[in-house]
């Protein structure tokens, strides 16, 4: 801790809870400089209504702020005393955001070092579920003084909670706990170090471009924030994460409900646009499937098809799914000897009718080719051991939502699925069948989407919602 000049334990209070349209209406501060320990905070005047909700959540009312200063006449102080010092606070991302936003509408960039004490606690206590400065108030024994939900009095219980962990845990424990935590990425040389601050840590998909908007890498996180940074920590473990990160001049990020939108919106945005880093979700154009079809003895065979040829979506009795000829053929054969199945019947091998093939000579074969075991019985054996191949079937007549909500219910999407095929997600209903009237009569299908998604509806993560085929039809 010997790097910074004191401690600020710092909280707020708010008009809301998006730093880009709410405003501040109280700051509350705890310096700590060695011995000396010094408290000051103000009301803030917003210059915007506060909303009744937040009125009664902390007790400060528009007639409280309509005298106090505006933001612009306490910046300087406020600048002054946050510099040098670690900014400390439950939440941090949320209070360090607002102030970010407020100073930079003043053309004036904050940067400090910034601890969560919501982090810490999870660090330091990982066998507990909740860490929510209530919780810790009564896990601790902490004093409230003053009111509750009011800045000064929630930034003294983060100095006092901080005195608690100092006196109560291992001193190598601790600082080990804080070296994690204020660990600094090594930002790219390319890139605006601002744009970090402004990563929102919630689901989503996130896209590095370098040198002429050259998209590098397409990666998803439940915590975008976390995910982004972690590819630029010092200590990278693989020459090709370092490399890229060398690359990077530019970076997006498109925020989901949850995962699931992640990992649909991830998958299709690498098969669309061919990220020269990412490899292991690309298109696969080759892709096939063995599909049992029906011969004249009542018998079937398994027909190698592709996904050129058959819809992969919708067509039944595929099994599989294969990146080439060669692999498929080469599981078959290998099915074929595990189950003693007759290369012959299943056109891995060319046969003569009554004879035994080459495998039955080797005794890898039960003799379906020779008599020696029937037909019908080959065929349920093969079914049989093809069974953990075997393709669901689509089980909706027709298109479907799958509506997602995120934490808290706060936000929700519905991501349009059809014959295993993602066609997007919206969060409105028009852009639903707007998804689906654009779509084309055939998508094209994904092995990496239909993973996901029968995944997903394996673990009921979603509600399914069917959609009708033309909208009047839902208004009916």
């Amino acid at each position: 801790m010997a790097k910074h000049e004191k401690l600020i334990f710092i909280d707020l209070e708010t008009t809301g809870a998006n730093p880009i349209v709410d405003r501040i209406t109280e700051i509350g501060i705890v310096e700590v400089q060695g011995d000396q320990v010094t408290r000051w905070s103000t009301l803030v005047n917003p210059e915007v209504p506060i909303p009744p909700f937040i009125q009664n959540l902390t007790g400060i009312s528009n007639a409280m702020v309509a005298s106090a200063p505006v933001f612009a006449e306490l910046a300087e102080d406020l600048l002054e005393r946050l510099r040098g010092g670690l900014f400390i606070a439950h939440n941090a991302r949320f209070d360090y955001g607002f102030l970010r936003n407020a100073f930079k509408a003043m053309g004036v960039s904050l940067r400090a070092d910034v601890l969560c004490t919501v982090k810490l606690s999870r660090k330091l206590f990982p066998e507990e579920a909740k860490h929510n400065l209530d919780i810790l108030v009564q896990r601790h024994a902490l004093k409230v003084e003053g009111d509750r939900h009011r800045a000064l009095a929630d930034a003294d219980l983060l100095w006092q909670l901080w005195s608690k962990f100092r006196r109560d845990i291992a001193p190598e424990t601790f600082e080990q706990a804080l070296a994690q935590l204020l660990q600094r990425p090594s930002t790219p040389s390319h890139l605006d170090a601002d744009v970090l601050d402004e990563i929102p840590d919630t689901p989503g998909v996130y896209l590095f471009y370098g040198e002429n908007n050259a998209l590098l890498y397409v990666g998803k996180s439940v915590h975008l924030r976390q995910r982004v940074l972690s590819h630029f920590n010092g200590d990278h473990r693989l020459f090709q994460d370092m490399r890229m990160s060398q690359q990077i001049h530019r970076l997006e990020w498109r925020e989901t409900a949850g995962e699931l939108g992640a990992l649909l919106l991830e998958a299709q945005l690498i098969k669309d646009r061919q990220p020269i880093h990412n490899r292991a979700l690309r298109r696969q154009r080759d892709l096939c499937a063995w599909q049992l079809r029906a011969q004249e003895d009542g018998t079937s065979q398994p027909v190698l098809v592709n996904a050129a040829e058959v819809d992969f979506g919708s067509a039944e009795g595929l099994y599989g799914l294969f990146s080439s000829r060669k692999k498929a053929e080469n599981s078959l054969r290998e099915i074929a000897d595990t189950h003693e199945l007759c290369h012959a019947l299943l056109g891995l091998e060319k046969g003569q009718p009554g004879k035994p093939c080459f495998g039955h000579q080797l005794r890898r074969c039960r003799g379906a080719c020779c008599g020696k075991e029937s037909k019908l019985l080959h065929q349920a054996r093969l079914e049989a051991a093809l069974a953990g191949l075997k393709l669901a079937t689509w089980p909706y007549p027709g298109a479907v939502a799958l509506i997602e909500k995120g934490a808290g219910g706060k936000t929700e999407e519905a991501h349009v699925v059809h014959n295993w095929c993602y066609l997007g997600s919206a969060c409105a209903e028009s852009d639903v069948w707007s998804l689906l009237e654009r779509s084309p009569a055939r998508p094209a299908f994904d092995v990496d989407t239909y993973k996901i998604l029968v995944r997903a509806l394996a673990k009921k993560q979603v509600k399914v919602r069917p959609l009708p085929s033309r909208p009047e039809q839902a208004a009916a």
